[in-house]
């Protein structure tokens, strides 16, 4: 059975579905795996240290403060590139760009943008590119092993969970591989909730929802929580609904979706003024463009 036909063979056993994101959403894990797992990494194994401090910046803006945050770690590696190549510090020092053609074209024709996946794809094309992209991934998953545990779910998170328990079908719906994934969750007690957990090997949030809740359940009463914008844009594709944890007030967010939020998605009063004074107010949060352009 493959990944897509385990996402369709869901079925539901309540009205109403949920989808939740993982990293920076019901997990406070966003800062220190960007930070002191990918970005080093990113640094070492393309050959950045001559420019890292603005390879750094350039990183972190996209994985962590930016409208891409939350993106699948390949395309924030092409989104990192392409505003690399066009800061001036780095036209000064004379610093050559690695190619990583190979990697973009790989994302133009895959949405399974996962380990496994690229693995087969490497064997099968025997490309550097692709194989040193691999190396990378999989080291970033080995550091995550090492360093990234007894780091709790956000307050409320488990009070949403157990509310939700016995009225909705929950699911986890993450670009984090699915290893990651399971063992955050177990380690917390928290998968008792979740009906499935979706990784990056599942394929995209947008085929998460489609496949798992789209035409199973009405589209008034399917929600999808996220702290990114592909997550808006998850549910948008779907049609259905939308709560965001707001960066910087994840633990507020929660609380809010505790008190309220909740009750509004069960009773069918979210969708309207309530959920659009939300978007709105996230929208804001995260800027397309850095400061240095």
């Amino acid at each position: 059975m493959t990944n897509q036909d385990i996402l369709t063979a869901l079925r539901p056993d309540h009205d109403f579905f949920v989808g939740i994101d993982s990293d920076g959403c019901a997990f406070d894990t966003m800062e220190i795996k960007q930070k002191e797992c990918f970005c080093p990494n990113f640094i070492k194994f393309w050959g950045f240290q001559p420019v890292s401090s603005i390879t750094r910046q350039t990183w972190e803006f996209v994985n962590l403060y930016s409208k891409h945050r939350g993106v699948n770690r390949f395309l924030a590696v092409i989104e990192t590139f392409k505003l690399l190549a066009e800061r001036t510090e780095i036209k000064e020092r004379n610093f050559r760009m690695p190619d990583i053609s190979s990697l973009i074209e790989w994302t133009h024709h895959e949405t399974r943008l996962g380990n496994p996946v690229l693995e087969a794809y490497a064997a099968e094309v025997n490309d550097p590119g692709i194989d040193l992209a691999l190396s990378w991934s999989k080291k970033v998953n080995e550091d995550i092993g090492q360093m990234v545990y007894g780091i709790p779910p956000f307050p409320f998170v488990r009070e949403c969970l157990e509310k939700l328990k016995g009225k909705a079908d929950m699911m986890v719906a993450s670009q984090t591989p699915i290893e990651a994934l399971r063992r955050e969750w177990e380690e917390h007690d928290i998968d008792r909730f979740i009906r499935l957990i979706a990784g990056q090997e599942f394929g995209t949030k947008s085929e998460h929802l489609n496949y798992a809740a789209k035409g199973k359940y009405a589209d008034t009463k399917i929600l999808m929580i996220g702290d990114a914008p592909g997550d808006l844009k998850a549910a948008r594709n779907n049609g259905v609904l939308f709560y965001p944890i707001n960066p910087g007030s994840e633990v507020q967010s929660w609380e809010r979706f505790y008190q309220e939020g909740i009750d509004r998605f069960l009773s069918q009063t979210y969708i309207g003024e309530y959920q659009d004074k939300l978007i709105i107010d996230f929208e804001k949060l995260l800027p397309e463009k850095p400061n240095w352009v």
